[in-house]
């Protein structure tokens, strides 16, 4: 088990070591309140308590933060146990130290009032693993789904587009074989990043790639109905990205807004950068009322937003929107860097990578 995989939360990170410290410091308040027996609180009781409190909740933790990678090769029964055995031998030490200060004397009460204190940080300790537990369980569910969400999104290449470039490609072999070979390798390139499993995030550069070799065959079949505006800005080639994010984005604009034209229409593509976000836009003239949207649509998009939301939480946002006889599906990412470059491709044209801000469908 890594530490990442480990149930225990980093404890030493600034944001952990805060909510310790106001959680057990809400619990002395509590106790403060009961133990009063004039007024509301006991303020005496309530600075002593604190301040034994927040010394030993500050010291377990820097002990369990200096020991996590070993407790994460443990068992969760041996890891549990060591983190209670560290907690109660802090709570002992301070509870020695405290009484020695002020009831020098000793004694049986002495004594009561430390056992006192190890069972109530015993069963404190273990409501708070249990927690941290529960919460890590739940946090391996959420991916698990998540990861599931890709699994079905990567296999989402509708059986239309298979049969319709398949029938294009056919029409080419005899006409233009050297064509067809490329429609091949394309299509072949989709079908890859439909099947393999994936990074939760790639270079942006990556899925702009599947998005060229995607139109590239929506080209082939629909010719000059088919045309394409490129708007995206230079250095954001590492921007990370969930995979097969806007080349679903792509599909349902040619499947909603240029397959049921006669006259086609222009599919527009824009990436750009706003302080700390990176916005994708996805145009297409919107459909007649008459035409019946496939329920895809609908289901792609929720299911895009609910991996951004898993991978980036409340900054990633998707909408859509239609403006004067315009689709518009909106992208935002908060700016983040994949650090694995992409891999290099063979076949690649690179005429296609450069920063153009219009392009046609490409007919050699």
């Amino acid at each position: 088990m890594t530490t990442n995989d480990f149930f225990v939360p980093d404890l030493c990170r600034v944001r952990a070591v805060f909510l310790l410290l106001v959680t057990s410091e809400l619990l002395v308040l509590v106790l403060s309140i009961v133990q009063a027996e004039r007024g509301w609180i006991d303020w005496n009781y309530f600075g002593l308590l604190s301040l034994f409190v927040q010394w030993t909740t500050l010291t377990s933790a820097a002990l369990i933060c200096l020991l996590r990678a070993r407790l994460a090769r443990m068992r969760v029964s041996w890891a549990t146990f060591t983190i209670v055995a560290i907690v109660l031998l802090d709570v002992l030490a301070f509870s020695l130290f405290a009484d020695s200060v002020l009831h020098p004397v000793g004694g049986v009460a002495a004594w009561q009032g430390v056992a006192k204190k190890l069972l109530l940080a015993l069963l404190i300790v273990l409501m708070v693993l249990r927690y941290f537990y529960l919460q890590h369980q739940w946090q391996q569910q959420r991916e698990a789904e998540m990861q599931a969400n890709l699994a079905a999104l990567q296999a989402r290449i509708q059986p239309h587009f298979l049969f319709n470039s398949m029938n294009t490609i056919a029409s080419l072999i005899a006409v233009n074989p050297e064509r067809a070979e490329d429609a091949v390798l394309d299509l072949s390139e989709l079908f890859r990043a439909s099947l393999q499993s994936v990074d939760q995030l790639i270079p942006l550069s990556r899925e702009l790639e599947l998005c060229h070799r995607y139109l590239d065959i929506e080209s082939l079949r629909l010719g000059d109905r088919l045309r394409l505006e490129w708007q995206i800005e230079a250095g954001l080639e590492q921007q990370a990205i969930p995979p097969l994010t806007l080349q679903p984005l792509v599909e349902n604009a040619i499947y909603h807004g240029i397959q049921p034209r006669p006259e086609g229409g222009t599919v527009r593509i824009e990436v750009q950068s706003k302080g700390k976000f990176i916005y994708l836009l996805v145009q297409n003239p919107k459909p007649d009322h008459g035409y019946r949207q496939h329920q895809g649509n609908r289901m792609a998009l929720t299911n895009i937003q609910a991996r951004l939301q898993a991978l980036f939480g409340e900054p990633a946002v998707l909408k859509h929107s239609h403006h004067d006889g315009i689709y518009t599906v909106t992208l935002r990412l908060p700016r983040q860097k994949v650090s694995a470059p992409p891999p290099a491709r063979a076949d690649w044209r690179t005429q296609r990578s450069t920063d153009t801000t219009k392009s046609e469908p490409c007919d050699d």
